[in-house]
């Protein structure tokens, strides 16, 4: 696999506060839009090669690609969108769920997504896409229970 940023914060917990806090910064939602840009665009590279249909997330309204790595006491998971905002998203669910153990994963719900208003302003299709998203890590720390 490749090298991976994630995990910034040590408990998936932590990282949903430093997520809020920092768009707690932003008054508007168009500097929030802009954030989740530039934060997508920190994503580790993401190899052409695995842009295969096998690791695509098909829910997503822009073309998502996802895959994991690792076992019970960490999983890393890798994925990228053709979307700069989508990209934003996986970075954030990246920064939360990435590096964990399946058991925090499973043990922690997206409390993100609605304490920075993400399920309010985003499309109906972006919304989707990361309802996958956050579904597929879900389905995957389940797996390996």
């Amino acid at each position: 696999m490749t090298d991976t940023i994630f995990p910034l914060e040590p408990t998936a917990a932590e990282a949903q506060q430093a997520i809020r806090d920092e768009f707690g910064l932003f008054s508007h939602w168009g500097e929030r839009y802009a954030y989740l840009i530039e934060l997508g665009r920190k994503l580790p590279a993401f190899p052409e090669e695995w842009k295969t249909e096998e690791h695509r997330l098909h829910a997503c309204q822009s073309r998502t690609w996802i895959l994991t790595q690792g076992n019970r006491d960490r999983l890393d998971f890798y994925a990228t969108s053709e979307s700069h905002i989508v990209s934003g998203l996986v970075y954030l669910a990246l920064r939360v769920y990435s590096g964990r153990s399946a058991e925090e994963i499973l043990a922690t719900e997206p409390k993100y997504v609605s304490s920075i208003g993400l399920n309010q302003h985003l499309s109906q299709g972006r919304s989707n896409g990361m309802i996958a998203l956050l579904t597929y890590m879900q389905d995957t720390a389940r797996r390996y229970l």
